[in-house]
Parts: C-alpha cells; structure tokens; sequence
C-alpha cells in the first residue's frame, strides 16, 4: 500500500511538471529551452573561440526570458549542463553555469530571479498581494577577491561558482558548489544565500562555527586529479565532507594544494540552532560512494606551480 501511495506521488508530481510544459502560458519558456539546449552543444567544442560564442548565444537566450515571472515555475527539467535550483517555496530561481578555457581556468555565469512579493493588509480581514518580482545577472569577480572564505559577496560582485545543491534553513539558504579554478587545482564551497529585509540577496554569512576560522563560507582546495565528497545528509540534518590531506602528511607539501587529496575520513557540518557547527572525524560509511576512494594524488607526477622549498 506504502509503496503504491509513493508510485501515485510521483505519478502526480510528472503530470504536474508535464502539465506545466504543455500549458499555453509556457509557450515562450518552452520555446527557449529548445534553444538553450541547442547552444549548450557549443560548450563542447574543442575551440575556446566556439565556446565563447556559444555563451554569447546562452546569455542571450537566458536575457530574453529572465523578466519573465513564470520562469519561477517553470522546471526547465530538459537542461542538462545547467545548475537550475529552486527552494520548495519557489521564492527564486538561482540559475549558474561555467565557461571552461584552455588555460584551464573558468568563469561563472548565472542569474537570480527573486519573488519579493509581500501581502499587505488593508484593514480588518483584507489582504492585498503587491507583486515585486526582480532578476539579476550574477558577475563574476573572483579574479579580484584576495580572500574567497570571508568574501560577502553580491549579485553584482560575485565569487563565481557553479552551485550543485540547496540546503533550506531558517533565514537563509546554504549553498553547495564546485570551481574548476585551475589545471592543477580545483575547488569546493559551502556558501551561504540570504536576503535582507528589502529583498536584496547577499552571498555569505556568518553561519560557521570552525576551528580557527570566522569565515561566511568554506572553501576547500584540492588536487584537480582527484574527487572529493561534499554531500548533504537530511536524516542526519548534516553536511558530511571528505577530509583533506596533502600525499606526504608532515612535510614540505603541506599548503601546495594541488597535492592533497580525499585521506579516507570524514568531517561534518551539523545545523544546531541556525549555525553549521563542525564535527570532526565521523563515522560516514553508510553515506560514502564511489568517488571517496580516490587517491591522493602523486606529487612526483604532477607538474607543482611552484617548487616546494
């Protein structure tokens, strides 16, 4: 009975975002995610050139379409290459995605489309909806930011990223995401979205209780030849990590980044009282997968950006 009550929620929840994509009103937003996946097909060509113009094209597509309030339920499920998130009250549509070059770095695009939308009341048992829907287009400047963990960061000056996953709390959303940042060295993030009492949204905040650390976002730094787990556990109500180590524990590695990898522990961020608190050395082997077995990678294959000294 359990199991055909699921089958039936599901059922419901595909006819639900089917109905949406074959309604009249979604004629232009269906119209343009045929043409966001036709350009997407241009980011994977071989010519740095052709994977520019092709962003042109997408930035244009997604222009043509941001001011556009029913692109808050609008699921845009057929994109593939694109981070599309949304919390369960629909209150915005955070929209990233990365342009990789040759040199091996990457810059972030993206937008945030916001319902701002209050009820205000006018008089005894009369409401009236004012509605205030805003987008933004997210600008990446992390080329200028010296120190990325205690950033506060806004739509218009912002640590770019590609955001993977949204974890709701009470205030403010957390934020997990991924930097391909350099051939030798990727990243990671646990960032934080929220909004002020005007609506503006703000990247960062001070939601982190860590060990020598103030920051209003995690970063961790890695080797780009190697993977490592950031997952959200929501039975656990927990953030659990890999810990990170550089091949050779003790010695003249430790800080190259490109040399540390997955040691084959865990940590935790666990959300007690509307702060991430960390939890050190857990015991996570109900929740790891197949990328948390990864080596670390060998520092006398790897090309160093500097020399150890």
């Amino acid at each position: 009975m359990f199991k055909k009550a699921i089958f039936c929620f599901f059922l419901l929840l595909n006819v639900f975002a089917w109905s949406q994509k074959n309604d009249s009103n979604y004629t232009k937003l269906r119209l343009a995610e045929k043409e966001i996946i036709k350009i997407e097909k241009g980011f994977n060509s071989r010519k740095e050139a052709d994977r520019i113009e092709a962003n042109k094209k997408l930035i244009s597509a997604w222009d043509a379409i941001i001011d556009d309030p029913k692109i808050l339920t609008y699921p845009f499920d057929s994109i593939k290459g694109i981070s599309i998130l949304s919390p369960k009250d629909k209150k915005f549509k955070l929209i990233t995605w990365n342009l990789n070059k040759d040199d091996g770095t990457h810059t972030f695009f993206g937008y945030l489309v916001v319902n701002n939308s209050k009820r205000i009341k006018k008089g005894f048992f009369k409401h009236e909806t004012v509605e205030a829907f805003e987008h933004f287009k997210l600008s990446d400047r992390s080329a200028t930011i010296k120190n990325p963990e205690t950033y506060i960061g806004t739509t218009d000056k912002w640590l770019g990223m590609l955001y993977t996953s949204l974890i709701e709390c009470d205030g403010f959303y957390t934020l997990i995401a991924w930097d391909g940042n350099d051939k030798l060295i990727q990243r990671k993030f646990i960032d934080v979205l929220y909004f002020k009492a005007d609506g503006t949204p703000v990247f960062g905040k001070d939601v982190f209780k860590f060990p020598r650390k103030n920051p209003r976002r995690l970063m961790f730094e890695y080797s780009s030849e190697v993977t490592m787990s950031v997952k959200y556990n929501e039975k656990r109500n927990q953030i659990t990590y890999s810990h990170l180590a550089p091949k050779q524990e003790g010695s003249l590695l430790e800080g190259q980044f490109q040399y540390y990898g997955p040691d084959g522990s865990f940590d935790a961020l666990e959300l007690r009282k509307d702060k991430w608190i960390t939890i050190e050395d857990i015991d996570a082997r109900n929740d790891k997968n197949k990328n948390d077995k990864a080596e670390k990678p060998d520092p006398n294959k790897q090309t160093p950006i500097f020399t150890p000294k």
